[in-house]
């Protein structure tokens, strides 16, 4: 069993056991050890000295470093010979810390994995890689663009959204369409715990039953068009097995009769809230205490557990406050989006008590619409790469963009992954669900080996030893 000075988040989320044992010789030194002693994992927490975009290996780090000379006072306290070992370089490709190892094989990192973790999950990596005027001006481009909007010939608006692409295909992080920093530091991690261990170690596989990776399907209703396509859509997906789930705009330009709620509940799908009105203010601070309680109604009225933000607009700290049971308004990569970004997780994660359903596919109005793609294979290619890394594969399409043609390739899409029997094929509230019970589940050791404690023990997996994907 693993003994830390302190909780560790990175390993809370991939469901590695631990203890907690308080001591060391430096007081905001995080230790991991076995509990019966030997070599261990050390880092400074929220060690932040010098805070910027950096390099390990060919792995992006942002996050905060402690310097190599502090690094050197703090360790010398240990009493332990130390080398480095891997080398982390700036923009410039100097060398700035470097990860160390001691002669009984400690390990030191010269910054906090909790801290690099959070600052890609909460995009806070805009804060680094971005100038502040260059956020500032983009914020408000967007917010008068929303303005505008219903005043722009459509014409028009696709014009200046495929103009800000090419300006955010600039964009250096997050990598397009796939970026792994994330997951690869979730996989060193891992390996250093192991060597620390000195044995694979075991945590919570990310799905249950045995299933190796999951596939959700979602969908947003804009428009009084994409409402008539509804059946249109599903046909299609009914044909290949697959449900999914419809996130509606309760007050635009279209009714969603409680009938049309009653027939997807027939079909095995789920219903969503999309926003209030589409119209670029639901998240803004003055509108939104205005807007939930009838947002709160609508979702009571058709039993509705999700949220997704139009247009994808969120903001950490606001997003609890919204009061569902999750969001799904997050994308690993967001680079095309009118609010740039992504969290670069292909897992679902907590943001205080709300489950975030990050959407990991790219979206077909991003695909067809703005980047003017002919067919949809870029859904073919991340979905493998979800399945071969164990990611969710969760797609968001707009039957108001799923004309004749994009339709077959929604299908061609659908009849490739139908019948696989690792996929785990659900909706997001289910996906949302589970991941509650797993994290109020524990792998806790026994007279048999390693076992699962808590409300997901009968359908939960134990993995052993990194990477996380295998």
């Amino acid at each position: 069993m693993l003994s830390s000075s302190r909780s560790i988040e990175v390993l809370e989320a991939l469901g590695v056991p631990y203890e907690f044992s308080a001591g060391g010789l430096e007081p905001r030194l995080t230790r991991l050890e076995r509990a019966s002693g030997g070599p261990a994992l050390l880092w400074l927490k929220g060690a932040a000295g010098m805070r910027g975009a950096y390099r390990l290996g060919r792995t992006p780090l942002l996050t905060g470093l402690m310097p190599d000379e502090e690094a050197d006072c703090l360790l010398d306290a240990t009493g332990l010979a130390w080398r480095r070992e891997l080398d982390i370089f700036d923009a410039e490709g100097r060398v700035v810390a470097a990860i160390r190892r001691a002669d009984d094989g400690s390990i030191f990192l010269p910054f906090d994995p909790d801290d690099a973790a959070g600052t890609v999950l909460r995009e806070a990596y805009l804060e680094l890689t971005t100038p502040k005027i260059t956020r500032k001006t983009r914020t408000l481009a967007r917010a008068a663009y929303y303005r505008l909007r219903p005043l722009l010939p459509r014409g028009v608006q696709m014009a200046l959204r495929r103009r800000f692409a090419r300006v955010q295909d600039r964009a250096a992080f997050p990598r397009w369409p796939v970026e792994t920093a994330l997951h690869d530091l979730y996989d060193l991690m891992l390996r250093l715990v192991d060597e620390i261990a000195g044995a694979p170690v075991p945590r919570l596989a990310s799905w249950p039953g045995g299933k190796s990776w999951a596939f959700v399907l979602t969908h947003d209703v804009e428009t009084a068009s994409g409402y008539k396509r509804i059946q249109a859509v599903l046909d299609a997906e009914v044909r290949q097995g697959f449900r999914s789930a419809w996130f509606f705009v309760p007050e635009r330009d279209y009714r969603v009769e409680d009938e049309q709620v009653a027939r997807l509940a027939e079909q095995g799908c789920e219903v969503g809230i999309h926003g209030l009105r589409h119209d670029g203010r639901d998240l803004a601070s003055d509108e939104l205490r205005l807007r939930l309680p009838a947002m709160h109604a609508w979702a009571e009225r058709w039993g509705a557990s999700g949220f997704r933000a139009p247009a994808t607009q969120r903001r950490w700290e606001l997003m609890p406050r919204l009061g569902f049971d999750y969001d799904s308004s997050y994308s690993d990569v967001a680079r095309y989006e009118p609010q740039a970004g992504g969290s670069c997780s292909w897992l679902p994660f907590f943001i205080d008590d709300l489950v975030e359903l990050p959407i990991t596919l790219p979206m077909d109005h991003t695909l067809f619409e703005v980047l003017g793609h002919a067919d949809g294979s870029a859904w073919h290619e991340k979905a493998a790469f979800m399945r071969d890394r164990g990611g969710m594969a969760l797609l968001l399409t707009h039957p108001d963009y799923l004309n004749d043609a994009r339709l077959r390739e929604y299908e061609r899409f659908l009849e490739e992954f139908a019948g696989d029997e690792n996929a785990w094929c659900v909706l997001p509230h289910e996906v949302s669900a589970w991941w509650r019970r797993r994290a109020a589940s524990r792998v806790v050791p026994g007279a048999a080996g390693w076992t699962v404690e808590g409300p997901a023990a009968r359908e939960a997996r134990i993995k052993l030893g990194a990477p996380v994907w295998v």
